[in-house]
């Protein structure tokens, strides 16, 4: 996966400088777009949970996003993701009559946000000044910070660790006018982090570790402009 999104980046900055000839063989044109989405963040998580075992659910959720682009020629762009997202966490299917509790059971885990500022690097098919429908494509990198965590009802104090993960996107822009647009774009992102849960309420001395995957399907609609 690393492989591909840096051979991707590679070849497309290699590719900048016969970009920014012909740009400069024509007119100027607008360099940044911004963008306010509604987005709906659906995890596909997956989890190896030590001692106790099972696997973990994380909650769907839909946020508002913004981002901006700024285009270094008419065909490549660097768009950066802002949004932050709060899910419902628990696992699912766990044993826990080691310590006097049932087998099979969910835990409530309580809820975390994540905050994954995403930049990738776009190749747009049509020139800029161009057409009306715009799609695109893109390859970049997220850096996913775990933060307000909210105890559930069974476990306390469980930590998130921050970690960096790669994006894949695909989109197109609809223009309404010279400035105005509508967005519609989906991303997916490839995201593990290392989660520890402080049971020691359950059992003296009882921590409970685990690799998670939540790995999101991001897909957004909204409203851009050109300045």
């Amino acid at each position: 996966m690393k492989k591909i999104i840096l051979a991707f980046m590679a070849v497309s900055f290699l590719t900048l400088n016969a970009q920014a000839q012909e740009q400069n063989s024509t007119q100027d044109f607008k360099k940044w777009q911004a963008r306010i989405r509604g987005i709906a963040v659906i995890p596909y998580e997956s989890a190896k949970i030590g001692i106790i075992g099972g696997d973990v659910s994380l909650s769907n959720t839909f946020v508002p996003e913004m981002d901006f682009t700024y285009f270094f020629t008419k065909h490549f762009a660097a768009e950066l993701i802002l949004g932050t997202t709060k899910h419902d966490v628990k696992t699912v299917g766990s044993d826990i009559s080691a310590i006097g509790g049932p087998t099979n059971v969910n835990i409530d885990l309580g809820n975390v946000w994540l905050l994954p500022p995403t930049l990738t690097l776009q190749y747009h098919f049509t020139p800029f000044e161009e057409k009306v429908f715009k799609p695109y494509v893109g390859a970049g990198v997220n850096y996913t910070i775990f933060y307000n965590v909210e105890d559930g009802n069974t476990v306390k104090n469980v930590s998130y660790k921050n970690n960096v993960g790669y994006a894949f996107q695909v989109g197109f822009d609809l223009m309404l006018n010279e400035t105005f647009f509508i967005n519609v774009d989906a991303k997916k992102l490839f995201l593990k982090t290392d989660v520890t849960v402080d049971a020691s309420n359950l059992a003296t001395g009882l921590s409970i570790p685990a690799e998670v995957t939540i790995n999101p399907l991001i897909l957004g609609m909204g409203l851009g402009m050109k300045f």
